[in-house]
């Protein structure tokens, strides 16, 4: 298809992967705008999944990293049980140098210009304010502060979900659930991370965390008396749970062979850089939590929005399913001895053909 042209925005179709719906480029010269919006299934429902915002070396880097992160958004919103489908959207460019409100007003319009197949919310390098930009422009921007169904930041919940798994890994391993004392290695203290942070302080876990910003670092020394490390020796700390909390593929042939954890419980997306390290990691005895069922938590907030829902309780039944699911995950590896992330992915290709 030629590039189409709508208030000054070209917008091309572009030749998704196999098993993906559509990949869309979009660009303004005006505001800088460089992005992609990937659908990579709407078979439950219109695609949703957050805007991510960063500076890839190439555009086929952020070609794979968008139709990646779609894929797992199909599969987050099939694991929490929404009427929903995958995608997602990056925006390519340093947030701290290129993003500016027009820039997001454009993007709003590219948006717009899916026709509500895909509705988009806040990920890393975006915030609500920036999501208050593009709803200015399109009607399918969600994760909003205000309006009569907003839902506010997703990260809070997100964070609330990765907590609840991990008192459901530390209990299947231990038989308990208290994780007074628990030492857990948090990569990245973003919004999602730093939340997480604050939720396992208040539940007495021990805290040893990196990040690449010197403030938010201080304030997870300061007032969660948290261990700071260098992010290039997170990994290989001793402690009893890991949780990756950055970018994805953080579990790799590198950082696995370094790991003295008992599980992995994390937020980040993709956290597997490939199918056998869920192998390798079972191999290490190291308990695996799969990231989509565990980091559901934001999407569920989301979805209230996008299905115009006020009721909380469908948030907290949602919520308190992903323990659920995680918990029947957990016990199904164990007595088949299969490996969890698969199991996860066996469960929601039935979801997803249902």
């Amino acid at each position: 298809m030629e590039p189409a042209l709508k208030a000054g925005l070209q917008i091309k179709e572009l030749t998704p992967a196999a098993g993906h719906e559509r990949l869309v480029h979009g660009y303004d010269e005006t505001t800088g705008l460089n992005a992609l919006i990937s659908i990579h299934s709407t078979a439950r429902g219109p695609a949703a999944g957050g805007c991510r915002m960063f500076d890839y070396a190439t555009f086929e880097d952020a070609v794979h990293d968008v139709e990646r992160l779609s894929r797992g958004m199909t599969y987050k919103n099939a694991g929490a049980d929404l009427p929903l489908g995958g995608g997602k959207s990056v925006i390519i460019g340093a947030p701290d140098k290129v993003k500016s409100p027009d820039l997001m007003r454009a993007f709003g319009t590219f948006v717009d210009t899916i026709a509500g197949d895909y509705y988009t919310a806040e990920d890393v390098g975006i915030s609500p304010q920036d999501l208050s930009y593009a709803a200015e422009t399109s009607d399918f921007v969600v994760g909003l502060d205000g309006g009569p169904f907003a839902s506010g930041d997703p990260s809070p919940h997100t964070a609330k979900g990765v907590f609840l798994s991990t008192k459901v890994a530390w209990q299947h391993l231990t038989g308990t659930d208290d994780l007074t004392g628990v030492r857990v290695a948090i990569q990245g203290l973003g919004h999602v991370g730093m939340s997480l942070a604050e939720q396992l302080y208040v539940a007495g876990a021990k805290l040893i965390v990196s990040d690449l910003r010197a403030d938010a670092l201080e304030v997870a020394r300061s007032r969660l008396g948290a261990t700071v490390v260098d992010p290039s020796d997170v990994a290989s700390q001793t402690a009893d749970i890991f949780a990756p909390c950055a970018m994805g593929g953080a579990l790799n042939d590198v950082t696995v062979p370094q790991l003295q954890v008992r599980a992995v419980v994390g937020a980040a997306n993709n956290q597997l850089a490939g199918d056998h390290i869920g192998q390798a990691l079972q191999d290490r005895g190291i308990l695996y939590a799969p990231d989509y069922i565990v980091n559901g938590g934001g999407i569920i907030n989301v979805a209230m929005e996008i299905l115009k829902l006020r009721d909380p309780s469908f948030r907290q039944d949602r919520l308190a399913g992903i323990a659920t699911t995680l918990q029947s995950i957990f016990a199904e590896a164990e007595l088949t001895g299969e490996l969890p992330h698969r199991i996860a992915d066996t469960l929601i290709e039935q979801r997803l053909s249902s």
